[in-house]
């Protein structure tokens, strides 16, 4: 069962200026976006509920020896599989796929209709008692030029698993959307970067609820690495000379934040 709407056609987006620094700033992320490939991800995630039923047994169970096999085969990759931790809807699993671009999406999707293994792990998923969820919410992203694809890091079997931080701005209007971006693109990520709060991906919405939208996960060592970081960050002086032009304050280019936490599931290729 799983959900995912092939796109026709997407925004065509290109960063414009209002200002002098703002056309240097969108013309930057613009020569860069043209440079490098970008790729779409996909977030799945699945809502729950504590029953009889074993819904996230069975969802869980789906998704590792059905779901992200059968992707990896079909040439996607499969990014993560996590539980929420801080969030509303529990409990809910949130899966990340990444496709290099639509055709490839369209491509994986059809494939897992004759994959034999996953066909068998969807029946089993849908034989169970009951129902096997709530319901499924999907949205897709395109990375931005800054972090063109997702970042798995290759230490996770020599420490503990981290925790994921799972973040969605809201903009005004397109517009707004794309100054955010060129933000994201000219320093703010590269901040994050500097400071340890490990981006994992970053991307324009594409599909999904709430557009326009930039969605973006950083990873934490723990909850108090969290909250020590993004004090850091509040007070960092680059970010205070980016966020600095009246035209770049959040009241102008975000009209809402959400976010929510995560931990990862024992098969997830992020940890």
């Amino acid at each position: 069962m799983y959900c995912s709407d092939t796109v026709a056609s997407m925004d065509r987006r290109q960063l414009i200026a209002g200002t002098a620094a703002m056309s240097a700033l969108f013309a930057t992320s613009s020569q860069a976006a043209a440079a490098t490939p970008l790729s779409f991800l996909e977030l799945t995630t699945w809502r729950l509920h504590n029953s009889d039923e074993s819904q996230v047994k069975r969802v869980s169970d789906y998704l590792e020896s059905g779901l992200f096999p059968a992707l990896t085969r079909a040439s996607s990759r499969p990014v993560a599989a996590l539980a929420n931790l801080i969030g509303p809807d529990g409990p809910s699993i949130l899966a990340l796929t990444q496709h290099t671009n639509l055709a490839a999406m369209q491509q994986a999707l059809a494939a897992l209709e004759t994959d034999d293994a996953h066909q068998k792990a969807l029946q089993a998923l849908n034989d169970g008692p009951g129902l096997p969820f709530v319901t499924i919410e999907s949205s897709l992203l395109q990375s931005l030029a800054i972090l063109p694809a997702a970042v798995l890091p290759n230490d996770a079997a020599s420490r503990p698993p981290r925790i994921f931080e799972l973040r969605t701005y809201q903009s005004q209007s397109v517009p707004a959307r794309q100054k955010k971006s060129g933000m994201f693109n000219n320093g703010e990520i590269a901040t994050f970067q500097r400071l340890g709060m490990r981006p994992v991906f970053i991307g324009e919405s594409v599909i999904g609820p709430r557009q326009p939208n930039i969605t973006y996960m950083l990873s934490f060592d723990s909850l108090a690495e969290r909250e020590k970081l993004w004090h850091a960050f509040g007070s960092d002086p680059e970010w205070k000379k980016l966020s600095a032009p009246p035209e770049l304050k959040d009241s102008q280019i975000v009209a809402n934040i959400s976010n929510t936490m995560w931990r990862p599931l024992p098969f997830s290729p992020l940890k």
